[in-house]
């Protein structure tokens, strides 16, 4: 069959018609063979000018008993220091990256995130990230930097000669929140500058102008409606302060605590009051002597949980 192993008197056939100088397909249509089963016959027991049918016959049965590798289901491994199952916790790191890959972050980088993010440290070497992830120091390097330009990841050196470590920040997605913001802004911006030169009154000047709105009104709800990267900080800082003094501070108390003019301090306070949302169930609540301390936001608890808490 043209399908089937060559047999003894084939390979002489080879042999023969090789010596006589024929080529491959005039060999195989003696054969009623193809002629890839020829060629690479000849190819893997020496070539046309080394062709011998009993060598070839010997490598063939040689390869033929040849061990296959057999292949055992691996042990499941076990559990890591604090007891987590590393199964689990790859198949969460695949199914991260891949979710990353999907909103168009290349898939190199996505791995490189994903390694960054799930390490308990929050950082890791160039070495470490070739090491666990199997691949060259130059994808890691590409894909770092590529992360870098989204503010998601920067550098830090270990002594003044040391190695590079690779860190995320524990505030990086408010970064990567407020830098998006700033691109929707600019694309209002832009998209109303553009109003300007096509007139309004145009088809290109009126889908323009709705471009200039959406992104506008984007840009303000991700911000809170004027809320800079800057406020922001200062209202969660303040509520870290209450919240780990844990008894009430007047804004002198906080002023001195967190070295802010007092100023400063009370526009930290009455953003967190005007925006109870920024701090999740933490809310900055004044007593009656003025002083202020971190609780449980109004409308996070029912009275009867309430009630429940206060009576444990």
């Amino acid at each position: 069959m043209p399908g089937g192993r060559l047999s003894d008197q084939e390979r002489e056939q080879i042999a023969t018609g090789l010596v006589d100088g024929l080529g491959f397909a005039e060999i195989a249509r003696q054969l009623g063979r193809p002629t890839s089963t020829v060629s690479r016959e000849v190819a893997r027991n020496g070539g046309a000018a080394e062709y011998r049918a009993d060598q070839a016959r010997t490598s063939t049965w040689a390869r033929a008993r040849r061990r296959k590798p057999v292949f055992h289901p691996a042990a499941s491994p076990p559990a890591d220091q604090h007891g987590r199952d590393p199964r689990s916790m790859t198949d969460f790191a695949g199914q991260f990256a891949e979710l990353m890959v999907r909103t168009g972050v290349p898939r190199m980088a996505a791995r490189v995130l994903t390694a960054l993010v799930t390490a308990d440290s929050g950082s890791l070497t160039a070495a470490e990230l070739v090491r666990q992830l199997a691949v060259s120091p130059a994808s890691v390097s590409k894909s770092v930097a590529y992360l870098e330009g989204l503010e998601l990841v920067r550098r830090e050196r270990e002594g003044s000669r040391g190695r590079e470590r690779y860190l995320i920040d524990d505030d990086v997605w408010l970064q990567t929140w407020m830098t998006s913001a700033r691109t929707n802004q600019m694309l209002a911006e832009t998209a109303q500058r553009g109003v300007e030169v096509f007139d309004r009154a145009t088809p290109t000047g009126a889908r323009l102008a709705k471009m200039a709105q959406f992104f506008a009104q984007l840009s303000d709800d991700m911000t809170g409606g004027g809320l800079t990267e800057s406020v922001l900080r200062d209202v969660l800082t303040v509520l870290a302060a209450l919240v780990h003094a844990a008894r009430p501070l007047t804004v002198a108390e906080l002023s001195t605590a967190l070295d802010w003019s007092p100023e400063r301090v009370a526009e930290a306070l009455r953003n967190a009051d005007q925006r109870p949302d920024l701090a999740g169930p933490v809310a900055v609540l004044r007593l009656a002597d003025g002083a202020f301390v971190a609780g449980a936001a109004p409308d996070r608890l029912t009275p009867a949980q309430r009630d429940a808490l206060n009576s444990s």
